[in-house]
């Protein structure tokens, strides 16, 4: 395993689980599935109603719960409410969260981030982010912040390598977190002959060659998956290495494609929306 040290000093593993889509069932086998396989980074999200499923999974694996970086997100309607946090903690049955991200900037975020800072500065949250804001919204979040942002959460992979952005956050001391690091499993990506020439070089798939990208070029990756072939896959990353060649050829592989885009119309919906109670 690889860390990232954080802006504050708290140590992120660079490869995690991402359980978005997966329902409470899935997402607790998948978590005992990666926790049992050596994984320490989980990230989940109040709109993604598997909260208490990744909680049970936790504690079911038998790892100690000092040795697992939890992850979750806020949902835009719990941003006022003072009780958000003690509720997100509550569904995942812990006494802390690692990192906690403001999942999109709808709504009253700045609410949202203040609301964070103090569990942070209660000693609730280990570390706090932001996901799927833009560099504007990130210099808004700095100009008003009490506790520097330590992550932003956005989509990255080598057809939208956000080498612009990331400048931007390494000046800034954020570090930053790709979903969708595969590309939503773009056939056309994962099937690029470069890929397939290192994978065939390195004993490796092409997508555990993305992944090692990512983690050389910094970024903290969380794929998804309920497969345990595909999850034990995905970790697989840590006894090789790419060279500088090599990165530099997966560089020039960048369209600045993006798979997901928000609108003014989706975050205005996103404010809007309250994701069912999480009762599994």
């Amino acid at each position: 395993m690889e860390y990232i040290t954080l802006n504050n000093g708290i140590k992120m593993p660079m490869a995690g689980l991402g359980t978005f889509l997966l329902t409470p069932d899935e997402a607790e086998d998948a978590c005992v599935s990666a926790l049992e396989c050596g994984y320490r980074l989980i990230d989940t999200a109040n709109a993604y109603m598997n909260e208490k499923a990744v909680g049970r999974a936790m504690k079911k694996s038998g790892v100690k719960r000092e040795e697992i970086f939890l992850e979750t997100k806020l949902w835009p309607s719990f941003y006022e409410q003072e009780d958000a946090v003690e509720k997100t903690l509550e569904r995942l049955d812990t006494d802390h969260i690692d990192l906690l991200l403001i999942h999109q900037p709808a709504g009253n975020y700045i609410a949202g981030y203040q609301l964070m800072e103090k569990a942070y500065k209660a000693g609730k949250v280990k570390a706090i982010g932001l996901s799927n804001f833009t560099m504007e919204q990130i210099r808004e979040i700095l100009g008003v912040c009490e506790v520097k942002p330590a992550v932003l959460q956005t989509e990255v992979h080598p057809y939208s390598q956000e080498t612009e952005l990331k400048d931007f956050l390494k000046k800034e001391k954020i570090a930053i977190q790709a979903w969708y690091p595969l590309g939503h499993g773009d056939k056309t990506l994962l099937e690029e002959p470069l890929l397939a020439k290192l994978a065939e070089k390195y004993g490796k798939s092409n997508a555990q060659i993305i992944l090692r990208w990512h983690i050389q070029s910094g970024n903290v990756v969380i794929p998804g998956s309920k497969n345990p072939d595909h999850i034990r896959d995905n970790f697989d990353l840590f006894d090789f290495a790419l060279t500088d060649g090599e990165m530099s050829e997966i560089a020039t592989l960048n369209r600045n494609k993006r798979y997901y885009t928000s609108t003014p119309e989706m975050l205005k919906k996103y404010a809007e929306m309250v994701p069912p109670v999480d009762t599994q």
